[in-house]
């Protein structure tokens, strides 16, 4: 067998140990405190959600702290693990670049060492973490999902309105950022990241407005959590 038989074997079994067995399912029983996850459209307004949330329980927002982290479980620089974040990776430019490139960062430590990452901080609980797969990584152990959608043209607008980008380049950017989102969640956890069965709640800003959106949230993980002030530090 050749160099690249061998390599697209290897990539092969690794993916299908990716789809087949979610990484953290050997730690089934791992006991953790209330948290959330937060999977946005892009341009629905999740970010600030997200942040509104986490204020207003006064729990802490893993976000771009999230890249940072896996940066430093995965011993890279944070510029090469932002560059992964949230999207899709072919097989063609991670076969060459793992030859040519010397800090390269393989699929295998990328996922690793994010899904480690959010179960250690899912495990602590006290916390809102948005985007990653946090869903897709943590849900078998408890915690709030919640998915933030709106109707393309609605999230355009938003983008446009509210980033300073032409109604045209909102529009791009919000079919790149869906996109990448979606094939991310498609390619690390074999499931769809619309999918409204991955989530406790979905929420439409469409004729909601950003403080309501708040409100059902906090309510929702109130009335799922009861005692979880108990948990708080």
């Amino acid at each position: 067998m050749g160099l690249l038989d061998d390599l697209v074997s290897k990539h092969v079994k690794r993916r299908e140990l990716l789809h087949q067995e979610k990484p953290g399912l050997g730690v089934r029983k791992m006991q953790v405190r209330p948290f959330i996850t937060v999977s946005r459209e892009a341009g629905s307004g999740g970010k600030l959600i997200a942040e509104m949330v986490s204020k207003k329980l006064g729990f802490k927002l893993y976000h771009k702290e999230i890249i940072e982290m896996t940066a430093k479980k995965a011993k890279k620089r944070k510029a090469l693990i932002e560059s992964l974040d949230e999207k899709e990776r072919g097989f063609m430019d991670d076969l060459v670049h793992s030859l040519l490139n010397p800090e390269y960062v393989s699929e295998q430590t990328f996922i690793k060492s994010l899904c480690e990452v959010v179960l250690s901080v899912a495990r602590k609980g006290n916390c809102v973490i948005l985007g990653r797969g946090g869903a897709h990584i943590a849900g078998q152990y408890g915690g709030l999902h919640i998915r933030i959608i709106a109707p393309f043209l609605v999230r355009a607008g938003f983008t446009a309105q509210y980033e300073g980008y032409t109604l045209y380049e909102a529009r791009e950017r919000v079919k790149k950022w869906d996109k990448n989102r979606k094939q991310f969640i498609r390619q690390y956890f074999g499931a769809s990241s619309s999918s409204a069965n991955n989530y406790d709640l979905v929420i439409n800003t469409t004729y909601l407005s950003i403080e309501q959106a708040v409100d059902i949230i906090v309510l929702a993980f109130k009335k799922k959590y009861p005692d979880w002030k108990k948990y708080k530090a």
